[in-house]
């Protein structure tokens, strides 16, 4: 019998580090949780690492966390050599979930950041990748693309302080306005009949399921540090932190 949906936390809060949550399922996959603030490989971001806190004092260190094969499910898969510790976890335990908060918060201003490029650069999106030491998006176009532009306008939308915020709309609303969609390899996460928008406000509004900051002064200093022609049709650029 399939396990209920686990309750995404970080969908509706980015800036969640820790919950309590009870374990659903533990297997040599990984462990499953009722609910979590862990965000799994998805949408090109990277999955969260941190650990679990268990109810004897123990602590269960998370190296990364996937989707699993049902619909909703998602499974923190640990570290190695913890067997016993793994052993010793049984359903319906309490644990405390806390992630790599320095981690995930790089992962924000990077996410973050590629709606500000995206803004930048009006052309559909055909790769992503982001991590907590860089990123990147590849944009589906011939022409080329001028690094210091792109870098002024990131300082800029930076700067401005635009506050990010999200929203939900229905698969049909959705349908009914495909030109939300910018990414050509990445869907919008569906499946609970309702998709997130992530807004920049006046600068950027596409679906997306990634962990973001609440204002771009949050960003910091990124900068574009390489662009590349990877294809006749694809350009990519390449970010990384200044500071």
């Amino acid at each position: 019998m399939p396990l209920p949906a686990t309750l995404e936390l970080f969908r509706d809060d980015s800036r969640l580090a820790h919950c309590d949550a009870v374990v659903a399922a533990v297997d040599d996959r990984g462990v499953r949780l009722d609910r979590t603030v862990f965000y799994p490989q998805g949408g090109g971001q990277a999955g969260d690492r941190g650990e679990l806190l268990l109810p004897d004092g123990g602590v269960l260190v998370i190296a990364d966390t996937r989707k699993g094969e049902q619909p909703g499910e998602i499974v923190h898969v640990p570290a190695p050599r913890q067997e016993s510790t793994l052993a010793a976890l049984q359903p319906g335990a309490r644990v405390v979930a806390r992630i790599d908060w320095t981690r995930r918060h790089r992962h924000m201003r990077f996410h973050t950041t590629t709606h500000l490029l995206c803004a930048l650069v009006p052309h559909p999106v055909d790769g992503c990748s982001i991590t907590a030491d860089y990123a990147r998006l590849d944009f589906h176009m011939s022409e080329p693309l001028d690094k210091e532009a792109l870098n002024a306008g990131l300082a800029r939308l930076v700067a401005e302080a635009h506050p990010v915020g999200h929203r939900w709309i229905s698969d049909e609303e959705l349908d009914a306005n495909p030109g939300l969609v910018r990414s050509m390899s990445v869907q919008p996460p569906r499946g609970t009949g309702r998709v997130r928008l992530m807004e920049v406000d006046g600068v950027d509004l596409q679906p997306c399921g990634g962990t973001h900051v609440a204002n771009t002064a949050e960003i910091g200093a990124v900068v574009v540090t390489k662009i590349e022609k990877k294809s006749a049709m694809t350009r990519r650029v390449v970010l990384g932190f200044a500071d």
